[in-house]
């Protein structure tokens, strides 16, 4: 058997109710002085009080960075480093509540506050050390940030997608929470949706795959291909929210572990260029990418959509592979995802 390195957070709380227990987690890590990172929707909606709440109740001091953006980016994070510097007191920790975005934020500002500029970091270079540890709370299933080494931040002077990569990205804690999903709008849904099953099928089909990423891939399409649709369609139902948040994070930790693929390799200069939302930029690609790559590993894509229940288990891997990407076909339909011809 190969050598097999795997990654991840030191604590997982996943399940209903899990962003409630902010503060027993902070105390337990024996933290005490956050700095919340957010965006602007999350303190508008009230969202925001299902972390402030507890950490109020506590008797925890706090304070808040909510300028965080979609596709966030280098000017950003260098003004949430700011934003920590200039504060009357030191932070001894960060948590990142809302969609990937903001995660990812906080993510690169615990890197860059021990100095330097963002770009130093960028991959080849590895970012192993972060200044302060991060707790992910993750709003949307999809990203899987809150599980991962990686964040992604867009160079304004070049609209580079730079990705960093390492240890110092890797959250100390996540909870993942599916209540917080309920009020995600269908559009969110559907990306971010898309998303999670692209990083496990990617995952999955990766020359980098392993027991342990397999393991997570299969269980992470299994859950997202029966109940994608359903998240969509009946947003306030419990199961459908709740296998999607936890196939999301599975996912996250499959290609964490693993890598992406094509897909992701061509959803990035999309995102940057055109600033298409990186969930959508994928959900556009995955069904030509998956007919384009599908004979270079079509043992794996067979068995991806007979875990999807796309494919009967006695199909042909030919036969299951088409269905798979007819499937991705019609889930894009489905979901008002537009095609990129």
């Amino acid at each position: 058997m190969d050598q097999i390195s795997f990654h991840s957070p030191r604590i997982m709380d996943i399940g209903a109710g899990a962003s409630g227990r902010i503060a027993a987690l902070l105390a337990r890590l024996g933290l005490s002085r956050p700095l919340i990172v957010t965006d602007p929707f999350m303190m508008s909606s009230g969202m925001i009080e299902n972390i402030t709440a507890p950490l109020t109740q506590a008797g925890i001091t706090f304070a808040i960075f909510s300028d965080t953006i979609p596709e966030p980016t280098d000017i950003i994070v260098q003004a949430g480093v700011a934003f920590m510097l200039n504060a009357p007191h030191a932070f001894d920790c960060l948590i990142g509540f809302g969609g990937g975005s903001p995660i990812d934020t906080a993510k690169a500002m615990g890197i860059l506050a021990g100095g330097g500029a963002m770009r130093d970091y960028k991959v080849p270079a590895s970012a192993d050390l972060s200044a302060l540890p991060l707790i992910a709370v993750p709003t949307t299933a999809g990203t899987g940030t809150e599980c991962t080494r990686f964040t992604v931040i867009t160079d304004t002077q070049t609209d580079e997608k730079m990705l960093i990569a390492g240890l110092g990205a890797l959250p100390l804690a996540a909870l993942v929470d599916y209540e917080l999903t309920f009020s995600v709008p269908p559009r969110i849904t559907a990306d971010t949706g898309i998303d999670s099953f692209t990083h496990a099928l990617e995952a999955f089909v990766s020359r980098r795959a392993t027991l342990f990423s397999d393991a997570l891939a299969r269980s992470a399409m299994r859950l997202i291909g029966a109940h994608l649709q359903r998240a969509y369609d009946e947003p306030k139902n419990a199961e459908a929210r709740a296998a999607m948040m936890l196939g999301a994070t599975q996912a996250g930790l499959a290609f964490s572990n693993a890598s992406v693929a094509l897909v992701h390799g061509m959803s990035r200069p999309i995102g940057a260029h055109f600033h298409v939302p990186h969930g959508l930029s994928n959900a556009m690609l995955l069904p030509a990418i998956t007919r384009f790559s599908l004979n270079d590993a079509l043992p794996r894509y067979a068995e991806a959509a007979r875990l999807a229940g796309f494919a009967e288990a006695d199909d042909a891997d030919q036969l299951a592979g088409q269905k798979l990407i007819e499937q991705l076909e019609h889930l894009n339909r489905h979901l008002a995802v537009p095609t990129p011809a």
